[in-house]
C-alpha cells in the first residue's frame, strides 16, 4: 500500500511545477479554522434567532398639545373696523388681557357720539305709550266681569231647563223600555197560544183574548215611543235656547276680549321696542369696549395676518396667530388602518424627534439611544382623509428614560414605535417575510400609579 505524507508530495509537486497559484491555495489548516468559524456564526445566529423581540407599530406625525386650548389659535375681532394702531410686535409674548390692536368705528349708524342719550329718549317716549295701554287693559277687564256677572243668571236658568228635559227623556225611556219588555212578553205568549190551540190544549176564545192583549200592548209600545220623541225635542229646544244665550254672551265676550287682547299685544310691542332699545344700548356700551382687541390666553403673537394701518376688517376675520405659552405637549402620531385594532389606550411609546439624534432598534428599546417614552392617551374613532389613524401620546418618563426636552416646538416633526408583545426573533422574521400583521397575546396591564 502507497504511503505518502502531504510534506513530501508537496515539495515534489513545488519542485517539478513552479505555480503560484497552487502555493497560494489555503492548506488543511486554514479550512479547519474556517469551519470552526462558520460554526461559531452559526450557534450565535441560532442563539439570536430565540432572544425575545418586541413587536411594534411605527408610525410618524408631528408635535401638538394635549388640550386644544393649548394648540395655535388664530385671534379674531368681534366686529368690523379700521385698524388704528398695533400694540404688539411679531414674536412678542403676551398676557391674557394685554392690548394687540385698536380699531375704529366704520358703521354710519354708530358713529353719533351721543347715541346712548337718543335711545334713552326714545326708550321714554315708549313707556309713555305702554301706560296708556295699561289703563285700557284694566277697562276692558271691568267691562268683560259685567257680561260674566249678567249673564250668569240666564245660563242658570236655561241649564236647569236642560236638566229638567233630561230627567224627562230618561223617565219617558223607562217606561218605554217596560212597555217593550211587556209587549214582547205578550208575543211570546200568543206564540204559545196559537201552538196549544193547534194541539188542543187552548180554545179559540182564549186564543182571541190573548190576540186583543198583543194590540193592546203594541198600541201602548207605540203611544211611549211618541212620547219619548216629545220628551226628546223638548230637551232639544231646551238645549238651543242654552245655546242662543251663551253664542249671545260669547258674541260680546269675544268682542271684548278681542279688544283687550289688542290692548296687550301693543303692550307686548312696547315691552319688545323697550327691552329692544335696552340691548341696544348695552350693545352700543359693549361694542365700544370691542375697539381693543386683547389676548385670550398667555402666549406668543406669530405671523400677523393684517398689518397696514387704516385698513379694515370684517367681524370674525383673523388678524394673527397666537401660541399659546406653555402647552401640555403631545405627539399626533398617524398610523395604518390594519394597525389600529391591536392598539389600545395605555401602550407604550418610543419617540424620535426631529432634531434628536438617536440609535432606536425597534425591537429591544432598552438599548436605545436618544429617544423618548410616551404613553397613547387617545385613539381617533374615524380615519383621516388619507385612510390613516391618529393617535395621540402623552409623554411617560420609564426607569432610565430622559423627559420631553423643553426646547420641543409645536409642529416639530416625530417618528414613534408603538410597543406590542414580546416575541422571538424568528418568529417576528417569519411575519415579516410572510407579511403577516403583529400579534396581541393580551390587551396591556395598568401602570402602577398611572392617570386614568
Amino acid at each position: 500500500m502507497l504511503n505518502l505524507s502531504n510534506h513530501r508530495v508537496n515539495d515534489e509537486i513545488f519542485q517539478n511545477y513552479p505555480l503560484k497559484t497552487l502555493r497560494a491555495m489555503p492548506t488543511l489548516q486554514s479550512g479547519r479554522k474556517l469551519g470552526r468559524w462558520m460554526l461559531f456564526f452559526l450557534f450565535v445566529g441560532l442563539v439570536v434567532m430565540f432572544l425575545p423581540w418586541q413587536q411594534n407599530i411605527h408610525g410618524e406625525g408631528n408635535l401638538t398639545a394635549i388640550t386644544p386650548q393649548d394648540r395655535p389659535q388664530t385671534i379674531q375681532n368681534v366686529i368690523a373696523g379700521r385698524i388704528e394702531r398695533w400694540v404688539v410686535r411679531d414674536g412678542d409674548f403676551v398676557k391674557k388681557g394685554d392690548t394687540l390692536l385698536i380699531i375704529s368705528e366704520i358703521k354710519d349708524e354708530y358713529f353719533d357720539p351721543n347715541l346712548p342719550q337718543r335711545l334713552d329718549e326714545q326708550v321714554d317716549a315708549k313707556r309713555g305709550s305702554q301706560q296708556a295701554t295699561v289703563a285700557k287693559i284694566q277697562a276692558l277687564d271691568g267691562q268683560i266681569s259685567a257680561l260674566k256677572t249678567g249673564v250668569s243668571i240666564k245660563l242658570n236658568a236655561a241649564r236647569n231647563k236642560v236638566k229638567q228635559s233630561e230627567f224627562k227623556v230618561m223617565a219617558d225611556e223607562a217606561d218605554l223600555e217596560a212597555v217593550r219588555k211587556n209587549y214582547q212578553i205578550a208575543l211570546d205568549r200568543l206564540d204559545r197560544f196559537e201552538k196549544g190551540y193547534q194541539n188542543g190544549l187552548f180554545s179559540l176564545t182564549d186564543l182571541e183574548s190573548r190576540r186583543l192583549k198583543v194590540q193592546e200592548d203594541r198600541a201602548k209600545l207605540t203611544s211611549q215611543e211618541n212620547k219619548l220623541n216629545v220628551s226628546r225635542q223638548e230637551l232639544l229646544n231646551a238645549q238651543l235656547e242654552l245655546g242662543t244665550i251663551e253664542a249671545e254672551f260669547q258674541e260680546k265676550l269675544a268682542k271684548a276680549q278681542s279688544d283687550r287682547s289688542s290692548a296687550v299685544s301693543y303692550r307686548a310691542e312696547a315691552d319688545g321696542e323697550i327691552s329692544k332699545l335696552r340691548n341696544k344700548i348695552s350693545s352700543v356700551d359693549i361694542r365700544r369696549g370691542l375697539y381693543v382687541v386683547r389676548a385670550p390666553q398667555d402666549g406668543y403673537v406669530v405671523q400677523p395676518i393684517k398689518a397696514g394701518i387704516g385698513e379694515t376688517i370684517k367681524e370674525g376675520e383673523p388678524i394673527a396667530t397666537l401660541q399659546p405659552a406653555n402647552p401640555q405637549l403631545a405627539v399626533e402620531l398617524y398610523v395604518q388602518a390594519m394597525d389600529v385594532p391591536l392598539i389600545q389606550t395605555g401602550r407604550t411609546v418610543r419617540l424620535q424627534f426631529d432634531g434628536w439624534p438617536a440609535i432606536q432598534f425597534s425591537g429591544w428599546p432598552t438599548v436605545s439611544v436618544g429617544t423618548f417614552g410616551g404613553q397613547v392617551a387617545v385613539i381617533d374613532a374615524m380615519s383621516t382623509t388619507g385612510g390613516t389613524y391618529r393617535l395621540l401620546v402623552r409623554p411617560l418618563v420609564q426607569e432610565g428614560d430622559q423627559p420631553w426636552p423643553p426646547q420641543l416646538r409645536v409642529g416639530s416633526g416625530v417618528y414613534g414605535w408603538v410597543m406590542l408583545d414580546d416575541v422571538p426573533v424568528w418568529y417576528e422574521l417569519w411575519r415579516q417575510l410572510n407579511g403577516f400583521p403583529p400579534s396581541l397575546q393580551q390587551e396591556p396591564k395598568e401602570e402602577k400609579g398611572a392617570k386614568k
